[in-house]
């Protein structure tokens, strides 16, 4: 699809089709991005997005465990 640059002050602005945006499953907030020369809009993913799933996967598979032992400290000493 051709368009064309418009005028936003002092930058350049893109008007995006309804279908588009819906079909890139955007939102109001997007992330802009340079690569080989494109720019991309992309959907902004949640930051820790997916973390709750993978930690059930490894829950089932009993990979929940710490990978150093805990460091003791002062509030592990039982005072006498």
């Amino acid at each position: 699809m051709k368009t064309r640059l418009i005028r936003v002050g002092n930058s350049r602005g893109v008007r995006l089709p309804k279908s588009l945006i819906k079909a890139a499953g955007l939102t109001d907030d997007v992330e802009l991005r340079v690569r080989d020369g494109v720019i991309v809009i992309a959907r902004v993913t949640p930051v820790r997005s997916g973390w709750a799933e993978a930690a059930r996967q490894m829950r089932a598979r009993d990979e929940d465990r710490l990978l150093d032992l805990p460091t003791p400290t002062r509030f592990d000493k039982r005072s006498t």
